[in-house]
Order: C-alpha cells, then sequence, then structure tokens
C-alpha cells in the first residue's frame, strides 16, 4: 500500500478514489496542476474530505459555471496554486437536439445516449433539459469535438450533436440556497421530496424508482423510504435538500423544514 492509501481506509468508494490519489501524486511530484475526469458531486465531495488531510495539496474545482455538479477537481502544490479561472479546464458546451414532445427525456436519458455514443462517464458533466427540444450539456472539450455534427439516439427520437462554447449556452439559473417549511401526513421520500423539489409527486416517484434520486448521496429507488432530519437528498439537476427538522403536529402530520440548495 501507497502511503497515501491511508487515506481512503474505510471509503466504500475505494476504487473510484485510487486514480485521484494517483492524479494528487503526480501533482505533488512534478509541480504542475492536475485535471481529474469530471466527478459526480458525491465522489468529489468525498475526495476533497479525504484528500484536505494532505497539507501541500491545494484543491478547486470546475464544473463550468457556478453551481455545476458535476466537476473536475483541480490539483496543485500549495505553495504554485493558481486560481482556477486562470487555468483552462478543458471543457466546452454540448448541444444534443431532436423533437422529444412525443417521448420526453429526463437528464439520465441523455447521459446514457451520451454513452451509447461513447462518452466515457468522466467526459459528462451537467446536463440540462430544454422543453422538447432536446438538452445542453458540460462536456470535456475533446468530447465536444469528437461528438460535433454527428447523430446518435436518446430514447427513441434521433438526436444530432453540436459542439457550442459555453458562453454560448442557455445555462440554468442558478440556484439560491433557502429555507423552506412544509407539513405533510409522513416523513416519506415521495411526500417530502415533492414538496421539497416543486415536482408533482408522480412524477417524483418515477424518478426515484429509475434511481435517480439519492439520500446521502446513496442511490435510493424506494419512494415509501422514511426520512429523517441531517439527511440529505440530491436530485440531479434539481439540487439538493437538507431535513433540518422534523416535528409532529397536533394533527398526527408533519411540520418538515428543509433548506433547499
Amino acid at each position: 500500500m501507497r502511503p497515501g492509501e491511508s487515506l481512503l481506509q474505510g471509503s466504500s468508494r475505494r476504487q473510484e478514489l485510487l486514480p485521484l490519489l494517483a492524479a494528487a501524486e503526480t501533482a505533488l511530484r512534478t509541480w504542475e496542476p492536475t485535471w481529474t475526469p469530471l466527478l459526480a458531486a458525491a465522489l468529489r465531495e468525498e475526495a476533497e474530505q479525504r484528500f484536505a488531510a494532505l497539507s501541500d495539496l491545494s484543491l478547486a474545482s470546475c464544473g463550468g459555471f457556478p453551481g455545476a455538479e458535476r466537476r473536475r477537481l483541480l490539483l496543485q502544490r500549495t505553495e504554485l496554486a493558481q486560481p482556477v479561472e486562470s487555468l483552462d479546464a478543458g471543457l466546452s458546451g454540448l448541444e444534443i437536439s431532436g423533437n422529444f414532445l412525443f417521448d420526453p427525456a429526463e437528464s439520465g436519458d441523455f447521459r446514457a445516449g451520451l454513452a451509447a455514443s461513447g462518452a466515457a462517464e468522466g467526459d459528462q458533466g451537467d446536463i440540462w433539459i430544454r422543453g422538447d427540444r432536446g438538452a445542453q450539456a458540460i462536456v470535456t472539450t475533446e468530447l465536444a469535438q469528437r461528438l460535433d455534427g454527428l447523430l446518435g439516439r436518446v430514447r427513441s427520437v434521433e438526436v444530432r450533436f453540436e459542439a457550442r462554447p459555453i458562453a454560448e449556452l442557455q445555462l440554468p439559473a442558478a440556484r439560491m440556497e433557502r429555507t423552506l417549511t412544509t407539513v405533510e401526513a409522513s416523513l416519506r421520500l415521495d411526500a417530502v421530496g415533492s414538496a421539497g423539489f416543486g415536482l408533482s409527486r408522480s412524477r417524483l416517484v418515477e424518478r426515484i424508482r429509475r434511481g435517480e434520486v439519492r439520500i446521502d448521496w446513496q442511490p435510493v429507488t424506494s419512494p415509501s423510504r422514511e426520512l429523517a432530519p441531517g439527511q440529505r437528498v440530491q436530485l440531479e439537476g434539481r439540487g439538493e435538500l437538507l431535513i433540518e427538522a422534523a416535528e409532529p403536529t397536533q394533527r398526527g402530520r408533519w411540520r418538515i423544514t428543509l433548506r433547499k440548495r
């Protein structure tokens, strides 16, 4: 075991973290800034927490726009750390155009379509829906150039990929952190999530059953899963809910305080 591997003890994502640890060691050894692939928020968050013990290592991240969930980590020697804005993160925009009027798709469907066209997970950043016209995405510059002008398929719909500068994308609106209170009959995931994310209960149930909702970054497929204060619920493209408090009311319901971010 390399000395740094002790940082990964107890992690359920050890195999995913090992390449990131190797990248951190490379940055420290060569004194050169090193970018990781695009990382899911859960993996990036754990890497940031565990690598914080390396005092010589500076960490920053970039996902193409403020508030992006999937991001590349920038690993640098602390003594020579440069602002993330001054370095090229190797990210571009990608337009995914098609007619989804009769076969609506979610971000997970577009991610599957990209994978079917040869995109590795580490090439894919955030994806957001553009009504029935398709979606836009942040991807690595290499992937954007490779797919530019090609055709693919998302669900039953033929799509065209077009590379775009990030500045030309219609980026998602920045999410403002806010606190909200809701009264629900139970602490079930579908009830609380529907209120917090602003989705109909039936729509949220669909996304839960497809594995798109996570509790403390762990996928969950049961809409009836009970939540508790302190837990965090994540839904790609919709942000995160922190269950701050849950108190029973005199009428046998629950008054739940959520922080949405």
